[in-house]
């Protein structure tokens, strides 16, 4: 071990990208390696990139910049090393390999043969590999809260997601891999497991020949964790069955990130989201009506080629309409291979940017009277932070996923990792501030 490389990884981009580098961390302690968050410290250093957009991969290159001027050894891993291949490695000298988004799992022979002076390039052309409960993982998360893949890669074809190109088709896992992936995080303590992938409403259709996820939520249902939340629920797939299973499943929590981009069916047959325009007022208010405690977060895409002051403003009216919990507003970004990126009337940057701010003006109001709501209220919420000075706790209730919602703040005493009760008392636009309530709800212990 001793002769071994010191390993660092800069991990960028989704919490899909992180579920690869938990599992590259992971397999490179397993074989003996000494992994150092101090990258400063390592001798080499893994980057796992993203290139979804063009901001993100300014990000990646910016961190690949740096890292060279500290002469350090770099891997790149992910989305830009699928994307630009061996592009890097002629750009960056220090680069001493690069790993596609489908070959994380061959990261310790990627360090092996890199030791023995070798440049790799380690990229499958066709994304097809999805790692399993059986592949060791580190994770980076919060004690409490853990990121569950239950598939990769997307069928769909939306005209500005260069995602299928980077990450394949679908592939998922089946429910029994699943299931025991969450039984061993419940025994390492996790208290919120969230489900991910590119479209998780879609989940099992590649290997069971229909979609699922309404089967696979009744036997997490049977895990010992408290919250099971859902990201990245497409409408159309939020069928009867799949919102019994949520109402029925008690540690199901009834939020709902919908990535709905738009509202105009104009803008939805451009973006080749045509059976989206049908189903988002009928699907949305048939969510209120069957789960009436449903948390609904949605993002959108302003500045899509071709769209008007008459869009934008459909737009408008149908945030204002909905009141949606949580909302997160992208700028059209073009991007190179995509259908979009080569659209005729194409918007204004500056327009784009405008219209971004004013949807976002329009849902700060909303947010927070949707928060001033719970003042008065006794919420669960899940302590993952203490602030060293104050000693002020830190942690979200189960209206707030990590990282794009708000947080609570908590007077009072309780250990990291526990859920606990907390009297709300006071809101924001984002946040919500309260005091633990006599009574604990759940704990580690």
């Amino acid at each position: 071990m001793a002769n071994k490389p010191t390993i660092a990884m800069s991990h960028l981009g989704c919490e899909k990208n992180r579920i690869d580098s938990e599992h590259m961390l992971g397999l490179l302690a397993q074989a003996g390696y000494q992994v150092d968050s101090n990258e400063e410290l390592a001798d080499y250093v893994i980057v796992n990139t993203c290139s979804f957009i063009q901001e993100a991969r300014e990000e990646s290159v910016r961190t690949l910049v740096e890292l060279a001027e500290a002469d350090k050894k770099i891997v790149i891993t992910g989305c830009m090393a699928q994307h630009f291949k061996g592009e890097l490695l002629e750009e960056l000298p220090e680069a001493v390999a690069v790993v596609g988004s489908s070959d994380y799992h061959k990261i310790v022979d990627v360090i092996e043969r890199t030791t023995a002076g070798e440049r790799v390039e380690e990229i499958t052309a066709e994304p097809v590999y999805i790692a399993d409960e059986t592949i060791p993982r580190y994770r980076t998360t919060t004690e409490g809260v853990a990121y569950l893949r239950v598939a990769e890669g997307c069928d769909y074809r939306c005209a500005f997601c260069i995602i299928p190109h980077l990450r394949g088709n679908q592939r998922s896992r089946s429910i029994e891999s699943i299931v025991a992936e969450a039984k061993t995080l419940a025994s390492q303590g996790v208290r919120e497991i969230i489900l991910i992938s590119q479209i998780t409403t879609n989940y099992g259709t590649d290997i069971y020949d229909k979609p699922m996820l309404a089967e696979l939520l009744r036997e997490l249902g049977k895990v010992d964790v408290p919250w099971i939340r859902i990201h990245y629920a497409y409408p159309t797939g939020l069928t009867p069955k799949v919102i019994a299973a949520i109402r029925d499943t008690p540690n199901v929590l009834p939020y709902l990130d919908l990535p709905l981009q738009h509202s105009h069916p104009e803008i939805l047959r451009a973006m080749n989201r045509p059976w989206q325009g049908r189903v988002n007022d009928g699907i949305i208010e048939r969510i209120k009506q069957e789960l009436p405690e449903a948390i609904l977060r949605t993002t959108f895409i302003v500045g899509f080629p071709g769209e008007t002051d008459e869009h934008f403003q459909h737009l408008l009216e149908f945030v204002r309409r909905h009141q949606f919990n949580h909302v997160g507003v992208f700028t059209f970004s073009p991007e190179e291979g995509t259908p979009a990126y080569s659209l005729e009337n194409q918007v204004d940057p500056e327009i784009s940017n405008q219209r971004r701010d004013i949807l976002m003006q329009i849902q700060q109001p909303i947010a927070a009277a949707q928060n001033l709501a719970y003042v008065g209220k006794r919420l669960e919420v899940l302590i993952e932070q203490e602030n060293p000075s104050s000693g002020q706790l830190i942690g979200r209730s189960a209206q707030f996923a990590p990282e794009v919602d708000g947080l609570v703040y908590v007077r009072g005493e309780a250990s990291l990792g526990s859920i606990v009760s907390v009297d709300i008392t006071a809101a924001d636009v984002y946040d919500l501030y309260g005091e633990v309530a006599t009574v604990a709800a759940y704990s580690m212990v």
